[in-house]
């Protein structure tokens, strides 16, 4: 059936603009929502900000995930991948002190990609990439961050694709609770086009994966033809909300933008980002509260811009925090 409703899909959604959130909707989906776009929707007004973010070797750092860590490790660890030359991607670790230079500290294999990273409570920490061929979630737990940086880990679970013959990927980890871990993730649905997931692995042995409609629903009701992949989720003015990207036409990398969901009212705002340059289109966004390297409270963001769509010396990872 979905198979048969996408050329109907991408033919209605073709000659459409993506509405600006004043003009879908002159009602922000939340507080929340509404406090970040004014935090991080202009770059230009960042405290800081790096354009295609690399390690030390040189490796983009394309998807990075960015979390604080202890002063002794750097104060900012990042989990990131990179296509290498073998073709494949590639999930890296790296450490910072000022969010502009990286240490890469562990490759995980050809085969890794869109990686997040969780504490689990105990000063272990546990690592979610989708993993290739046969595209599935994996999980791995670490003791402590010199095992994550060493890249040892003492548990591993590898998921059984449940809701899609083809891949099932992206996992953003939300919490570790005791022996669960709940984590979100994307689907090929009908072997065409990313849907949403949510799931939860306990004891790292059983696995529950089901399908995230109201998540979405938000993101179809902005003219999403294509794929609905990547999120993270971040609290704001103790308020949940998720960034997420969503694809407008399927197969077209200059289609990507950012929206921020509202959890509570399951609506979703699109994230009017700019950049100095004028770039439009804008994939995987994360971020995280941090102390930034003036030691001030800010909001710490993380988006991928295509090359698509992207100004001069703009395309890749772009990483900008604002001070709060």
């Amino acid at each position: 059936m979905i198979r048969r409703l996408l050329p109907l899909l991408l033919l209605l959604t073709a000659a459409v603009t993506v509405p600006r959130l004043s003009e879908a909707n002159p009602d922000p989906a939340s507080a929340a929502t509404a406090r970040f776009e004014a935090l991080a929707g202009d770059v230009g007004r960042a405290d800081g900000a790096v354009f295609d973010a690399r390690d030390d070797t040189g490796r983009t750092m394309d998807t990075a995930e960015i979390t604080p860590v202890p002063a002794a490790y750097g104060g900012y660890l990042a989990v990131y991948h990179t296509t290498l030359a073998d073709g494949r991607f590639h999930t890296a670790v790296a450490t910072s002190t000022d969010l502009r230079v990286w240490t890469r500290r562990h490759d995980f294999g050809a085969g890794t990609s869109q990686p997040s990273l969780h504490p689990d409570g105990t000063g272990g920490w546990v690592l979610a990439y989708e993993k290739d061929p046969a595209n599935h979630i994996a999980l791995r737990h670490y003791p402590d961050l010199a095992a994550l940086l060493a890249g040892r880990s003492d548990r591993a679970f590898d998921a059984p694709r449940t809701l899609s013959d083809c891949a099932e990927g992206t996992p953003d980890i939300t919490a570790v609770r005791g022996d669960t871990v709940e984590l979100t993730g994307h689907y090929r649905a009908g072997c065409a086009v990313d849907r949403q997931l949510r799931a939860t692995l306990r004891d790292f042995t059983l696995w529950q994966a089901r399908p995230d409609h109201r998540l979405d629903q938000a993101l179809l009701a902005w003219g999403t033809a294509g794929n609905i992949g990547d999120r993270s989720r971040i609290e704001l003015m103790g308020r949940p909300l998720v960034l997420i990207e969503g694809q407008r036409l399927r197969n077209d990398f200059g289609s990507w933008s950012a929206y921020a969901y509202d959890p509570a009212s399951g609506r979703a705002d699109r994230v009017g980002l700019r950049t100095p340059g004028g770039s439009r289109a804008f994939a995987n966004p994360s971020a995280a509260l941090i102390t930034d390297p003036d030691g001030r409270p800010a909001l710490l963001v993380s988006v991928f811009i295509p090359k698509e769509e992207s100004a001069p010396g703009e395309s890749g990872e772009l990483v900008y925090w604002r001070e709060l």
